[in-house]
């Protein structure tokens, strides 16, 4: 059963990171952040077939969470939480860039869970190199 949900939450996520790199288009500076939601999505796609070497997720959370720094100083005390979902549109910097952030810290956070379920995963003896089969 929990691997189930772990599959879904992952699909969930892929989905949500697609829907990320497609708004992203409209943005000043789409590059960057394709290139961000673009690698989540691609580690979440590949996590649902468990394909993922919990190093690349771990360097995504990486960089999320040093991007998500240099953010943080003009957003953190500066911009109420509940800006972010006040207007659909984007009038005002401070609320982009709190939406930034906020997505930045969710790639970090998603990122750090797939890495941690890649490194139990990779860590745990499996019977085949025991000398039995796999019973998958």
């Amino acid at each position: 059963m929990t691997r189930t949900l772990w599959t879904v939450a992952n699909a969930i996520m892929c989905l949500a990171f697609l829907l990320s790199v497609i708004v992203q288009f409209n943005d000043p500076d789409p590059l960057t952040w394709v290139s961000i939601y673009g690698a989540a999505m691609l580690v979440c796609g590949f996590e649902v077939r468990r394909r993922v070497h919990p190093l690349i997720p771990a360097a995504i959370a990486l960089v999320a969470l040093i991007w998500a720094a240099t953010i943080a100083p003009r957003v953190i005390g500066q911009v109420p939480f509940g800006a972010m979902f006040a207007e659909f549109e984007m009038k005002d910097v401070g609320v982009e860039e709190s939406r930034e952030m906020y997505g930045l810290v969710l790639i970090a956070l998603w990122m750090i869970a797939v890495a941690s379920a890649a490194w139990r995963r990779r860590s745990v003896v499996q019977p085949a190199e025991m000398g039995r089969p796999v019973a998958r």
